[in-house]
């Protein structure tokens, strides 16, 4: 009986590991007396590596298929493996970014560790959702996590400010969220993913029901714009992104972006599939105005942290351009390009996001955060090595080829066109052409203009090699993207 209850288990081994490493780090901080507290986060880091070996091992030992777990509240697929990964190394790098950062500041503490392990574990249980239930837990979870992060700096009336902020609309998209799924719960009966496809999928005959669902899928997804912080459901973004200490920003730029996305694809392609000419045509309008907003909003910024924030904007409407044409003339022909492609997307965003805030972090110093554009003025003169990773960097956000952002943007675009939404994808080419500029404006400044001031970067040999680690990436993976797209249309061919 054991074996058998621990064969059921192993699936959720990953999170059960999370959870007693979260759990021993608290305990464990307790005994660290030193300043620096490098223990505790080395001791972070041994949690995540065990994570990471035992979503291996899973992965491993189930070869790849689908388990559902806990009475149908817990999933296990490839697409969940993939994402958990995804999520661990965005959390290593942000520790091992921003350690110096955090102790120059009086903010490496065990608070830090122990809330960005527990938002990494809400983030495992989202993307691992097979119940509405599940969803709200995990996206709870995540959030209360992150709202204390953003205002770790209790001195700071603009991280407190941004905090707030947070809480206060993240409270309100989580209720729009809540009511959209007791609607859709109380058409079908059930919470369950499967069971409310099939629920849905029968009662879609009927107008008065289709409506009734349609209406609780308007608040669905205006509950998931708001956590990809896409347009109209965008104006937490700036200042959260401005306001939290950088290498929270980098963590709320990253993680959650991932398992945001796994939430939209649970709740559309898993749970409402019925409806995707519905949240299709929803989905088109969020994408073309997040794309929109996002490039000419970014222009006029001259925060690069603000800029970054606009720029995540316009990421996620790319990404929903995949998102959105999975389904196309009453078949889901296109649906395993189309949900590649946005999965593709996700990833290499979440790599971009965290390379991007990684060379901010790096950047700064002691008394000094590099957030304006001035900051980074004549930097190739300085440190070349750190101007060439931040120019691959900006060349994958814009999608200038060999960096792998085109190829993501490449790969969207093409699914957009395929589903017959060409003149989506020529609105999106133009905008991309337009959002270009900004983070040229960036390679411009590193390299042609004279420095500003004195500038001190970093001696973390660790930190290095991992920043670029991170560059270097996005460039191996423009020019052999295959993998990691085989590796993503195998994800999504077995949802």
């Amino acid at each position: 009986m054991n074996a058998t209850l621990l064969v059921d288990h192993l699936p959720a081994l990953p999170e059960i590991v999370l959870l007693v490493g979260a759990c021993a780090l608290m305990i464990f901080d307790l005994y660290v007396k030193h300043e620096g507290r490098a223990a505790s986060a080395a001791f972070a880091q041994v949690v995540l590596y065990l994570c990471a070996a035992a979503t291996v091992f899973v992965v491993w030992g189930s070869g790849g298929n689908k388990y559902i777990l806990f009475n149908g509240l817990f999933v296990a697929d490839l697409m969940s493996h993939l994402l958990k990964l995804v999520c661990y190394l965005a959390v290593s790098a942000a520790i091992v970014y921003s350690r110096s950062y955090l102790a120059d500041r009086g903010m490496l503490r065990g608070e830090f560790m122990s809330l960005l392990l527990f938002s990494l574990l809400g983030m495992m249980v989202l993307i691992s959702a097979a119940s509405f239930l599940t969803i709200f837990l995990g996206l709870e979870l995540m959030s209360l996590c992150l709202y204390a992060m953003v205002a770790l700096n209790r001195d700071s009336a603009t991280s407190t400010e941004a905090a707030m902020k947070y809480f206060v609309l993240g409270a309100l998209s989580s209720g729009l969220l809540l009511y959209g799924m007791s609607m859709i719960y109380g058409a079908t009966g059930t919470l369950g993913i499967n069971e409310v496809a099939s629920e849905v999928a029968r009662q879609a005959g009927s107008t008065a029901d289709r409506s009734f669902l349609v209406f609780g899928l308007v608040f669905v997804v205006a509950g998931i714009a708001f956590k990809l912080g896409v347009v109209p459901f965008h104006m937490w973004i700036p200042d959260v992104y401005h306001g939290a200490p950088t290498p929270v920003t980098l963590v709320i730029g990253s993680g959650p972006k991932v398992a945001a996305f796994a939430m939209a694809v649970r709740l559309l392609v898993n749970a409402l599939p019925v409806l995707a000419p519905d949240w299709q045509q929803m989905l088109a309008v969020l994408a073309i105005l997040s794309i929109a907003l996002g490039n000419i909003t970014a222009i006029a910024q001259s925060n690069l942290k603000r800029m970054l924030a606009y720029s995540a904007i316009a990421h996620m409407g790319f990404m929903l351009l995949g998102l959105l044409s999975g389904f196309v003339q009453d078949n889901w022909l296109n649906r395993t390009d189309a949900y590649g492609a946005a999965l593709f997307y996700m990833i290499i965003y979440a790599v971009m996001s965290v390379g991007a805030f990684g060379m901010l972090i790096f950047l700064s110093h002691a008394g000094f955060e590099c957030e304006n554009l001035e900051d980074v003025r004549g930097l190739n003169r300085r440190h070349p090595w750190y101007a060439f990773l931040m120019l691959l960097i900006m060349f994958s956000l814009a999608g200038i080829p060999p960096t792998a952002g085109f190829y993501a943007k490449l790969a969207v675009f093409q699914a957009a066109v395929a589903a017959g939404h060409v003149w989506l994808a020529v609105v999106a080419v133009l905008l991309s052409l337009v959002g270009a500029f900004y983070y040229l404006r960036v390679v411009k400044l590193m390299y042609f203009d004279d420095p500003v001031g004195a500038s001190t970067v970093r001696t973390q040999p660790v930190g290095r090699l991992v920043l670029s680690a991170n560059g270097l990436f996005l460039l191996v993976l423009g020019i052999l993207p295959q993998t990691l797209m085989l590796l993503c249309v195998a994800a999504v061919e077995r949802l």
